[in-house]
């Protein structure tokens, strides 16, 4: 299983329209499916964008708080999603974040057992992509980055965005201590190349998302698709990052494998 999180910076840097991205273009073999989960102690957006309120708020993190409170969070988590796809095929999931930032005091107890839940549900087949917005990298809500297999920092390649960009990169390197991937979801807007991104900012720009308002305002705010958009820039360059993700994933395991050899695995006793 994997559990991704992407995080962003001061402005707009496009957090929420990448997530979506990925959670409309993530590959999923074998019958696995992949959830979106809105962490963002500043609310969500997906409710009143994308879905264009045709969901109320009887959905979402809110309700996790007030089951936690009564040790039914395993149970109610599954209640809570909803299933973004035309067919109802229930393999492309939300989880709706906070419709008021009023209520992120009370979801502080429940963040940690959260993050063990997604890291829990590879038995139901399900990835995991968390949305942190703005703050949910840190403060309580930062287990759930330390609890991923890999974070990205979503910026736009401007100046403004790149510099509050940098001030993210070097606190979640002490948040994280090493323990989580660290990269970058480099939206393709303004004049830095990856390459000028990854020397000044010393981070790998893991993937890149092409600068398409009118594709991205689909995902955003569940605008008209205009013509050809599933095979448009955006979600060809989202289909790709998510690949590159899989793959940036897959690495870290093996790294972080055990070693296999003739004593792998073996008990030992004690002398005799």
């Amino acid at each position: 299983m994997t559990v991704i999180a992407l995080a962003g910076g001061l402005g707009a840097p496009g957090v929420t329209t990448a997530a979506m991205a990925l959670l409309m273009t993530w590959p999923m073999p074998d019958g696995r499916k992949v959830l979106l989960a809105e962490a963002d102690p500043d609310g969500g957006a997906i409710l009143p964008g994308a879905l264009q309120g045709t969901l109320d708020n009887s959905h979402g993190l809110r309700n996790l708080a007030v089951a936690a409170r009564q040790g039914q969070l395993g149970e109610a988590f599954w209640r809570q999603l909803v299933d973004v796809t035309d067919a109802g095929s229930r393999d492309r999931l939300v989880l709706p974040g906070l419709y008021d930032p009023a209520h992120a005091s009370a979801m502080e107890p429940v963040w940690r057992p959260l993050a063990k839940l997604f890291t829990g549900i590879e038995a139901h087949g399900h990835d995991v992509i968390v949305d942190l917005g703005r703050r949910g990298a840190f403060g309580p809500s930062a287990v759930l980055a330390q609890g991923a297999d890999v974070v990205l920092v979503v910026a736009r390649s401007t100046l403004r965005s790149l510099q509050s960009a940098q001030v993210r990169v070097e606190t979640l390197r002490e948040v994280l201590e090493g323990s989580t991937e660290l990269g970058m979801l480099l939206v393709d807007e303004g004049p830095f190349s990856k390459e000028e991104v990854r020397k000044h900012l010393g981070i790998s720009v893991t993937a890149v998302l092409p600068w398409r308002p009118k594709e991205a305002a689909v995902l955003s705010d569940g605008a008209e698709q205009p013509r050809h958009f599933e095979s448009g820039e955006l979600m060809r360059s989202a289909r790709s990052a998510a690949v590159r993700i899989q793959e940036l994933v897959a690495v870290r395991r093996a790294r972080l494998a055990p070693p296999a050899g003739p004593g792998a695995g073996r008990v030992v006793t004690g002398a005799r």
